[in-house]
Parts: C-alpha cells; sequence; structure tokens
C-alpha cells in the first residue's frame, strides 16, 4: 500500500475530527457574519438610546449591559421611576440561538423582543408611538433611516428590526471549550474535561445542549423537587394558559455564566456553585460531592468565549422637535 501524503493525513484527520465534534450536545459557537453593516450600526445606536424611554435615562444596555456579559447584574431589573422589575434580566449574547425570547417565551424572535420593553410601564415607560416621534424628530436618525429603510421610514417596525440586527452580532466565539471541541485537548482544564463528562452523565445536555448551551426548548422549573422562590412569576403559564406550562420556563443559555449572575428566574442565586448543586437538587433528585461540583463549575467556567468589542455610538442630539424626558413621573 503506497504511503498515504501528508494532505490525506490531514484530511482524514479533519473528517475524524468533524465526527467527534458531530456526536456532542454542544456547538461551536461561530463568529458573527455581518452583511449590513449600516443596519447592525443603526440598530448599535438604538441599542443604546435612553430617548427610547419615557425617563430619557433607561436604555436596552441598562438592563442588558454589554460590559457585564449583556446583563445588570440585578436579581431583577430597575424600570422606570425605581420601578422593581419582575424578574432576572437574561443575558443579551448569543440570544439569537434562542428558540424564543424572554423567560416564558412570549416573544417569537428578537424583533418582537425589542418592542416589548419600550411600551411596557416598568421598564422603559414609553409608547411605541412617541418612541417613534422622538427618533423620528433627529435629522442623524432620518438619514440612517432613509438610507436603510427608504423615505419616511422610521417607525416601530424598523427601530426594532435595527436593534434585532445588532444584537444578532453579540455572539461570543472562541471560547476554551469550543477550542476543545476543535481538537484542542489542553484548550481547558483535566478539572473541566471531567467536569464536561458529569455534564453528560448527568443529563444536564438533555436540557443544556446546542450552540448556545441551552435556548432550545422549555423545561419546568423544579422538575424533582419544588424550587422555593418569592418571586411570582409563573412561567408559560402566562402564555399558553395550560395548568401543566406552570413554572416552566425557556432553558436559558449556559454561555458566558460565569459573567451573568445572580441565576435563574427570581435572581436570587450569587455563586456558581450554589446554583449547579440546587440544579442537580431540584431537576435530577442528586447531590454532587464537593469535587464534583468544582469540576462542573470548571466546565462552566471554560464556556467563557470572546465579548464583544463595542465602541460606544455618538448619537444625535435632541433640538426643539424632540418630546422632553420626563425621568420623574409614572
Amino acid at each position: 500500500m503506497k504511503q498515504l501524503s501528508t494532505l490525506s493525513i490531514a484530511v482524514i484527520t479533519t473528517l475524524a475530527s468533524h465526527s467527534l465534534f458531530a456526536q456532542e450536545p454542544i456547538a461551536i459557537i461561530e463568529p458573527a457574519k455581518i452583511t449590513q453593516p449600516e443596519k447592525v450600526e443603526l440598530g448599535k445606536m438604538l441599542f443604546f438610546e435612553p430617548r427610547l424611554s419615557k425617563s430619557g435615562f433607561i436604555s436596552c444596555n441598562s438592563c442588558h449591559n454589554l460590559s457585564l456579559g449583556g446583563v445588570d447584574a440585578l436579581p431583577t431589573s430597575i424600570g422606570h421611576n425605581w420601578q422593581q422589575g419582575p424578574i432576572n434580566s437574561p443575558t443579551v449574547l448569543n440570544a439569537e440561538y434562542g428558540l424564543a425570547q424572554f423567560w416564558d417565551g412570549r416573544a417569537k424572535d428578537l424583533q418582537e423582543q425589542a418592542a416589548g420593553p419600550i411600551a411596557n410601564p416598568k421598564e422603559m415607560g414609553f409608547t411605541h408611538e412617541l418612541a417613534v416621534s422622538t427618533i423620528d424628530s433627529m435629522p442623524g436618525y432620518q438619514s440612517r433611516f432613509a438610507a436603510i429603510y427608504g423615505k419616511d421610514s422610521v417607525n416601530i417596525d424598523n427601530i426594532t428590526d435595527a436593534i434585532a440586527e445588532f444584537e444578532k452580532t453579540l455572539v461570543t466565539p472562541n471560547s476554551p471549550f469550543d477550542k476543545y471541541l476543535e481538537g484542542d485537548k489542553e484548550a481547558i482544564s483535566e478539572s473541566a474535561q471531567a467536569g464536561y463528562q458529569l455534564f453528560k452523565d448527568k443529563a444536564c445536555s438533555s436540557c443544556h445542549n446546542g450552540p448556545a448551551v441551552g435556548g432550545t426548548m422549555y423545561m419546568k422549573m423544579g422538575l424533582v423537587k419544588p424550587f422555593h422562590t418569592n418571586n411570582p412569576a409563573e412561567g408559560r403559564i402566562a402564555v399558553t394558559g395550560k395548568e401543566s406550562d406552570k413554572h416552566v420556563f425557556k432553558v436559558p443559555t449556559l454561555r458566558n455564566i460565569e459573567l451573568t449572575y445572580p441565576y435563574f428566574h427570581d435572581g436570587e442565586t450569587w455563586t456558581l456553585e450554589e446554583a449547579v448543586n440546587t440544579m442537580a437538587d431540584i431537576q435530577l433528585g442528586a447531590a454532587l460531592t464537593e469535587k464534583e461540583t468544582k469540576e462542573m463549575v470548571s466546565f462552566l467556567k471554560s464556556l467563557t468565549g470572546e465579548q464583544p468589542q463595542i465602541t460606544l455610538p455618538i448619537l444625535p442630539p435632541s433640538n426643539a422637535n424632540t418630546p422632553r424626558p420626563l425621568p420623574f413621573t409614572n
């Protein structure tokens, strides 16, 4: 038999690596592919735009802070006039991979999600009509909308479409675990490798799978034992009205999980150690040893990827036609 060429060996090795990769419950996060840069830039401006809120102070970034892993690092968010939000703010990073948006899945996609907080009296406290008139009052925005969407195109659909297009770029590739999946067995520690095997052996990957390591399905919180919380959110039942959907929530992503504390929909769990032990208890009816907990946390920390490098946008100035902010009114 003729000796295999270097190229043939490389091809065989690559195919074998891809075959092993395909068998894993977790897929790598791909870098963002930007095909509409002008729309992405407009969406970034609107994501950081506080004048989409009644107070002129709260933006999308307030609750999905890109300096904090796409969350606000609070149990529940602070809304208009210092109101307490009803639920923990999920990360916006890798959110495009979710089957739906919000904990209860009430928004079908990122665009629909972006429209919700603007008109929510406990969040940005505005109306869609006033948000549109605010953005449309500024020539700097008018020209950008006209170039992308056409003349007289400042409306809530296009505002949220641009925000969603920006949010699609907020992915976090090249985590140590991604490099491990791609064949670099030294990319993560032996403890993290043991944690990943434990993650699979305990069937955590039956819910937390795919590129985002979650977000692909709904599951009851407290499958084996009740989850005790003072948070009133009841999950999918609010959307479907079905009693069987009580306490059923979208499975959250585990990507960048070390950055997105506090955990769970009530935001009352502050450490990964407590989070993994709680999940083992209420979802699996199992108890982890101290060593297993350490290994599982090591694996979860390996899921932290490259954070989006964002240059803050310079926003157009308000003018005499721009509705004035009302920060201290209900």
